[in-house]
């Protein structure tokens, strides 16, 4: 319902805060004059007489203040009849502003509102579209029977307005006036139905509400707009998106069968299938085994996809809950990632995204757990997020990651928020019994937190471990022995309770202590709490039937006092225990089943989530948040078992036929740009099936005649809807405009396809690259796009290319298709479709270029750095060679290894190093590979294997390393066909940087940013001989691999560098001061970087 007030008053709450921020200047002036406080009864009077007043000037000053007041939610209303005056003036501005301020107040000045009907029903007629729109929402804000009628005509002319924004706020009022009349419905339909077939993204969203709020059971009306809609998403606004997804989700579930049914096997070419009909042989075969998704259940989940990189949360959550719901299980996990970036929100956003994970992790825990670590808590957090975090943790745990988990818990227990740490005690407790490897060390861990100062974690301690020893009781008398000592000292009730029933069940087996525990009971029952009393007198009955002889004086002491304690509860329990243990002459029926009563074999609990249950509700809604199901709240409907007739989302193409004429112009172009596709898949194309062709007329057909009806609208969002149309292709999904997220490797081919309009778009790279995480590599194919060879992608797939230089490059691809079988890791070059860290080890392998290719890339600036601060090739070329494997030691085979600091061909998060590899042997050695890496999440991108090597002969190959900005070793194998030899790669500080080139004035405004913890600096002595200039920078580039920045003062040395990883700004400056003294000053994110690099500089500049 929120969303509708939203809805409703949106337009003016816009106004306002615009009038409002244009007032600010002239209301502060006469701020005091409007205290809280104020005994000033005439503070408005200045006001009335300049709403009155005859110059337009004093009218226009007036209602930008009072709009000021409304903003500041001050009680504007008395100066209604004054404003309501105004409402015929024809100065447009004054006009906007009466009426924002008739939005707000007509409901409760009815009667006067009422009086300037008649003005508004002309100002309906108005040729300013905001004017016309704000007529209809002042109308809509008179909430008066008498004029329904009106209303329902001035919404009937406005859905059928020129102007896409006025059709908008008619779609508003729709929900307006089916408040006031429910009995309006049948008329409002027919409105709804006439605005859902408009094709301007701004009415979509608030149509789509209007359907929710009216007639959300009329199915019907969305089957002929289904596809338009799917297509029309990604350009909608994003409160639309919102309710246009929810909507969708029902809809699909009630028109397309599950994708989840058991026994079935998903066909994995069904992409294929979409888009043409190569399958339809197989399908007869497997038929009855394989699910073969619905086109039209396809195209929403792709046009969704893109969504997922969205700036507005509720968008990236709403797309989550549709994946969840729709998605086949295996395509699911695409959204984790977006759940988990999420997390880096407000802590109101972090609480409904975790509790939406919190019920998917208990469902598939596969999908969260390569993002465990994002779940750890924070000391920042607040407890409701530490809990829900704490929750997902102990969903996430299994046999493989408990150890993890289990150390983190321990450091939450000793928190001082004492709530979060009781939390962890019982998560504890639940890892204890889901995982029975754990549960003798859980325990154990649980016994030692009842020696703890704190009450509360000895409590809990004490409740868990309960639940725990009601799984294998035989195995741990002596930690009840061990509570039972503890006993006096624990304060808690709810603590007490649990230990006295334990006695209680398990008083067999410690039949000394138990006695005396009771004894101790008895002396102070009448202070305990109800809980406790309750279990004493349980404890008394139970010693009674089994230890009669030391118990029975104690039982009956005991049940007196129980029989006149204050609360009637006790009083009961009392009573009835009394008449089942002691025999009477009267009723001595049940006395015999007394044992087997109370002492019955008891079930132990099992720990659930408290999250078990909430999958009931739709992920994302508020009745999930609450675990209650809230007013308005629609259930999600089962899955047909039978898929609907699909034919009726088919739309007639014979009125659009008729627009098409006067476009023949742009319906040419397009064809051009319609060259996306591979001569292979055109033919496919032309094979197609029935169905597909007519998906494909009908949504282009819809997707361009789009651009043609809302005329109002600018042209970037008709020429945004044309290319809608021409990249619909058999999916008819028009939302992949710029194809950002198409399935497959066809993304890579419409980039280089389409040469001339790559340079004219370069951001659309960095889009790219960003939502399928694949940053570097998209950024590295999109910088070499700007050089004038062209980048390696461009010259294989684009034949036409005039460079000298590419079909060289080409046939050094091509050559080498069958590389890198070993490389898990990385991701290809060719394939820039998602992927995630469940797919990783699948990715397809990228085709790896020789080593003599690397000088390509001289000269070339990283598409990911700013303007003016550009990543350049390096100024010094060092010749440091460093033993990697000894010939004594690899049995012939040696190897060594350089930095030619030059970007890496493979990844530009990777440092680029040569190996020389020399046969010492006196025979070939073959197959020389890279194996094993340690840590096995080592990110190398390793050589192709090297055949034969015959001896004395050397080669040297190119490797990449991503050394994730430390000088940690790279441990790896280097293996022949009988050998492996562990080797290791340790990078100096200074080869883990690019240089970078800017202006002395962007190295002094970005030093400013880098101070504080950020700033390491130190007075170092340098060499006589290092004192000029030249010899500065000469030792400085040979220690680390940075550029130098011009400097206006010949005692300053500026130096800039990135790190190649992260891309953190490195900047080194060196002040030479009398008799060879410098402040040598290091700036930089990464400190610990900063250190050593400080440390290797000072040591090169005392060398002489």
């Amino acid at each position: 319902m929120s969303t509708t007030a939203l809805y409703n008053d949106q337009g003016g709450a816009e106004a306002a805060v615009e009038a409002g921020q244009e007032s600010t200047a002239t209301s502060s002036g006469s701020g005091s004059a409007f205290g809280l406080f104020s005994t000033d009864f005439k503070k408005n009077e200045d006001l009335k007489e300049m709403l009155e007043s005859n110059k337009e000037s004093l009218k226009l000053e007036a209602m930008k203040r009072v709009v000021g007041l409304i903003a500041k939610g001050k009680n504007a209303s008395e100066l209604f009849p004054a404003v309501v005056k105004n409402v015929a003036n024809k100065n447009i501005e004054l006009k906007k502003l009466v009426y924002v301020y008739l939005v707000r107040y007509a409901e409760e000045q009815q009667d006067l509102a009422l009086l300037s009907i008649s003005t508004f029903q002309r100002a309906l007629k108005d040729p300013n579209q905001f004017i016309r729109a704000s007529a209809l929402r002042v109308l809509s804000s008179i909430r008066v029977p008498i004029i329904v009628p009106i209303m329902m005509l001035a919404i009937k002319e406005s859905a059928a307005d020129m102007s896409p924004y006025v059709r908008k706020t008619s779609a508003h009022a729709i929900q307006k006036l089916y408040s006031l009349d429910p009995d309006q419905k049948e008329h409002l339909i027919e409105v709804i139905e006439k605005l859902l077939k408009d094709k301007s993204t701004l009415v979509a969203g608030s149509v789509v509400m209007s359907f929710e709020e009216v007639c959300p059971d009329r199915i019907d009306l969305i089957h002929k707009n289904y596809r338009k809609l799917c297509n029309l998403l990604v350009d909608v606004e994003e409160w639309g998106q919102v309710v246009i997804i929810s909507m969708l989700t029902r809809y699909a579930r009630t028109q397309f069968v599950s994708p989840w049914k058991e026994g079935s096997v998903f066909d994995e070419n069904n992409e294929k299938a979409f888009y043409d009909s190569d399958s339809v042989e197989k399908e007869d075969e497997t038929e009855a085994k394989t699910y073969i998704m619905d086109p039209d259940h396809r195209l929403l989940l792709r046009n969704t996809k893109p969504l997922l990189q969205s700036r507005n949360t509720a968008v990236v959550m709403s797309v989550a809950q549709l994946y969840w719901h729709l998605a086949p299980k295996h395509e699911v996990t695409i959204v984790t990632k977006s759940l988990v970036r999420l997390l880096r929100s407000h802590r109101e956003v972090q609480y409904i995204v975790l509790q939406n994970i919190a019920t998917m992790s208990i469902q598939r825990k596969g999908m969260f757990e390569p993002y465990m670590k994002s779940f750890y808590v924070r000391s920042t957090d607040a407890t409701h997020i530490k809990t829900l975090k704490l929750e997902i943790l102990t969903n996430l745990a299994n046999e493989a990651n408990i150890s993890t988990i289990l150390r983190e818990f321990q450091t939450y227990v000793k928190s001082q928020d004492k709530a979060f740490a009781a939390a962890t005690i019982q998560a504890i407790g639940r890892c204890a019994t889901n995982i029975s490897e754990v549960t003798d060390t859980c325990l154990n861990g649980l016994v030692l937190l009842l020696s703890n100062r704190d009450e509360t974690v000895v409590a809990e301690s004490v409740v868990v471990i309960k639940k725990l020893l009601q799984t294998q009781p035989t195995q741990h008398c002596e930690i009840i022995k061990h509570m039972a000592k503890l006993f006096d000292n624990i304060s808690v009730p709810m603590a007490r309770a649990s230990i006295l029933w334990l006695m209680g069940e398990y008083c067999e087996r410690v039949p000394k202590i138990a006695p005396d525990v009771l004894r101790k009971m008895a002396k102070t029952f009448t202070v305990e709490e109800d809980i406790v009393k309750l279990q004493i007198v349980n404890l008394a009955a139970k010693l009674y039937l089994t230890n009669s002889k030391q118990t029975k004086l104690l039982t009956q002491y005991i049940l007196n006092l129980g029989k006149y304690d204050q609360n009637y509860d006790i009083r009961d329990r009392t009573r009835f225990i009394r008449q089942l243990i002691v025999p009477s002459e009267k009723g001595g029926a049940l006395n015999k089943y007394a044992r087997r009563i109370l002492l019955a074999p008891k079930p132990a609990p099992v720990l659930q989530s408290a999250f078990k249950d909430r999958d009931r509700y739709q992920l994302g809604t508020l009745s999930h948040s609450l675990n209650i199901k809230a007013t308005g709240y629609q259930e999600l409907s089962d899955w047909p078992a039978v898929a609907p007739d699909q034919s009726v989302r088919n739309v007639e193409v014979i009125e659009p036929v008729k627009e098409w004429a006067p476009l023949v112009g742009k319906a040419k172009k397009s064809k051009s740009a319609d060259k996306f596709y591979s001569d292979d898949e055109e033919e496919k194309e032309e094979e197609g099936s029935d169905s597909s062709g007519n998906e494909e007329s009908s949504s282009s057909s819809s997707s361009s005649s789009s651009s043609e009806e809302s005329g109002s609208e600018s042209e970037e969002e008709s020429s945004e809807s044309e290319k809608t149309s021409t990249d619909s292709g058999k999916s008819s999904s028009g939302s992949e405009k710029s194809s950002r997220e198409s399935e497959s490797g066809q993304k890579m081919k419409k980039k280089t396809k389409k040469v001339p309009q790559k340079k004219s778009k370069p951001a659309a790279a960095h889009s790219e690259s960003d939502e399928n995480g694949n940053g570097p590599v998209a950024n590295a194919s999109s910088s070499s796009a700007e050089s004038s060879s062209g980048s390696e992608t461009d010259s294989e797939d684009d034949s036409d290319s005039d460079s000298p230089t590419v079909p060289k490059k080409k046939s050094v691809v091509k050559s080498k298709p069958k590389v890198e079988g070993k490389s898990k890791k990385e991701v290809s070059l060719l394939d820039l479709d998602d992927f995630s860290p469940a797919a990783t080890t699948n990715a397809p392998k990228s085709a790896v270029l020789s080593s003599s290719l690397m000088s390509d890339l001289e000269g070339l600036s990283l598409s990911n750095v700013s303007p003016d601060i550009q990543v350049t090739t390096p100024s010094f070329g060092p010749v440091t060679t460093y033993e990697l494997l000894h010939h004594m030691t690899g049995k012939g085979l040696s190897a060594k290894y350089h930095f030619p600091r030059q970007p890496c061909l493979y990844q530009p998060s990777m440092v680029a190093v040569q190996v020389v590899l020399t046969n010492g042997s006196d025979h070939s050695l073959e197959e020389i590979h890279i194996g094993d890496r340690n840590p096995a999440s080592l990110n190398i991108h390793c050589f192709n294997t090297i055949e034969r090597l015959e001896p004395e002969a050397s080669v040297m190959v190119s490797m990449g390393v991503d050394f994730s900005d430390s000088t940690q070793a790279a441990n790896f194998q280097l293996c022949t066909k009988e050998d492996q030899f562990s080797v290791s790669i340790q990078p100096a500080v200074g080869e883990l940087f690019m240089p970078s080139t800017m202006t002395e004035e962007d190295f002094c405004k970005e030093q400013g940013k880098l101070l504080g913890m950020n700033e390491t600096s130190e007075t170092i002595t340098m060499a006589t001989a290092n004192t000029s200039s030249q010899s500065i920078s000469k030792h400085v580039l040979s220690a680390a691999n940075v550029g130098v920045v011009s400097s206006s003062q010949s005692n300053v040395h500026r130096f800039a560098g990135r790190t190649v990883s992260s891309g953190a700004l490195v900047l080194v400056s060196l002040e030479t001061k009398e008799s060879s003294y410098a402040l040598l000053t290091v700036n930089t994110e990464k400190s610990v970087m900063a250190s050593m690099l400080l440390r290797d500089l000072k040591q090169a500049l005392a060398q002489a």
